[in-house]
């Protein structure tokens, strides 16, 4: 059995099959037997569209099966990319946010640090007023108070914190950075600190200036006397130093240099304490402020008998009832009158010197009363051997008289120093 299968065209046309608008017929012969089937145009295109379209999902769905492995793979591997990528961005910020909370943190131990140790340095620069009161009190006492460190009033606590506090808020709030924040926090530390710095600096340098004055004016009242020959037996002051102060960084440097320079004021005015108190043990001081000499020590013509004779002190013109001085601190030995002395006050002196004081009108002490310089012990008269109203002042050592000018001359050149 033979199946022939062709395609015949069936209209008059030209061409072998004809134009496309044309249909198609399809004969079939098997044997004896012949089948034929006419095909229009449209349908042969919509069964070429059709098999092409298979063939392509064909080939689509095998080149996909084919690829699949390799295209999940390749998408696998760029997310895992993209994942790591964005673990490694979310590792860098948080390392980021960590240091810069880390500095935040150390950034606010170093300023509570450095808000105490301000607290502490000022605390200590207010306790130094209880040991500068007193010191004061005696520099001034000792007429050496000029210009001197007055201590102030201690603030509150809360005044003092709400000072650094506000410095530190200004400072952080006109910065939108922490790191900037604690740098303008350290500018407004060190700002603060060199006030405190500055206090302390010129607080030492001016106590030295008081010791340096303290010195200096013991030392004039020492020489002074030993040109007179009045011994002083105070110590010497120490070795001469100055410079301006400028304090160790360290808290304890400076409480130990600030201690250090109080004790040596405290040496100072003690030494001066001391000399003036010896010095006030010699008759250095006028018994009758502004009067004239009306008669020296030494040989002199007797004012009574015309002749030659020894003048054991000096006499002062003076009206009568005018009132006489201690020239010095003492104890009273003898009060009366004594011969041609008249009305006579002795004082003895803690020097071992002693005057006297003869011709008063008027006693005003008594026998082993205590007196003062200055202090008023009697009056002028014209008691005893005496041509007129006036004051014989007299100094003595062992028994033996010594010119007062000497002593009076000294005294006039220590007399504010005392």
């Amino acid at each position: 059995m033979h199946l022939v299968a062709f395609l015949a065209y069936a209209s008059n046309n030209q061409g072998i099959f004809g134009k496309r608008s044309d249909p198609h017929t399809i004969i079939i012969a098997q044997g004896d037997r012949i089948r034929h089937f006419t095909v229009k145009p449209w349908i042969m295109a919509t069964a070429g569209t059709v098999a092409i379209a298979f063939a392509t999902g064909y080939l689509m769905a095998t080149s996909y099966l084919v690829f699949r492995d390799d295209l999940i793979g390749a998408s696998i591997a760029r997310q895992a990319r993209m994942q790591h990528a964005y673990e490694d961005r979310i590792s860098a910020l948080r390392s980021q946010v960590d240091r810069i909370i880390s500095r935040q943190l150390l950034d606010q131990e170093l300023m509570e640090q450095k808000v105490v140790q301000l607290m502490e340095r000022q605390n200590s620069l207010f306790e130094r007023n209880s040991k500068l009161g007193p010191l004061l009190d005696r520099a001034e006492n000792a007429d050496i108070e000029e210009n001197k460190p007055v201590p102030t009033k201690r603030p509150a606590s809360s005044t003092s914190a709400g000072l650094v506090d506000q410095s530190i808020t200004g400072a952080i709030g006109s910065s939108g950075t922490g790191y900037k924040a604690a740098d303008l926090a350290d500018e407004a530390f060190l700002s603060i600190s060199g006030s405190l710095k500055s206090i302390e600096t010129t607080q030492i340098n001016r106590l030295n200036d008081l010791i340096i004055e303290a010195n200096a004016t013991g030392n004039k009242i020492v020489n002074t006397l030993e040109s007179a020959g009045l011994q002083i037996n105070a110590a010497p002051a120490t070795d001469g130093m100055g410079g301006p102060f400028i304090p160790a960084d360290s808290t304890g440097s400076f409480d130990q240099a600030f201690d250090e320079t109080v004790n040596k004021l405290d040496e100072a005015l003690s030494r001066l304490d001391t000399i003036r108190s010896e010095a006030s043990g010699y008759p250095i001081k006028t018994p009758v402020p502004g009067q004239q000499v009306s008669s020296s020590f030494g040989y002199r013509t007797d004012p009574l008998l015309g002749t030659k004779a020894f003048h054991s002190g000096m006499d002062f013109r003076a009206p009568t009832g005018l009132a006489v001085k201690a020239s010095a601190a003492g104890r009273v030995v003898h009060v009366g009158p004594n011969g041609g002395y008249g009305n006579m006050v002795e004082i003895k002196h803690p020097s071992g010197w002693i005057s006297r004081y003869a011709h008063l009108s008027q006693i005003m002490v008594d026998d082993g009363a205590n007196v003062q310089a200055g202090e008023t012990i009697g009056a002028v008269g014209s008691t005893g051997r005496s041509t007129g109203p006036h004051l014989h002042f007299e100094v003595r050592k062992d028994d033996t008289p010594h010119d007062p000018a000497p002593f009076l001359r000294t005294g006039r050149k220590v007399l504010d120093l005392l």
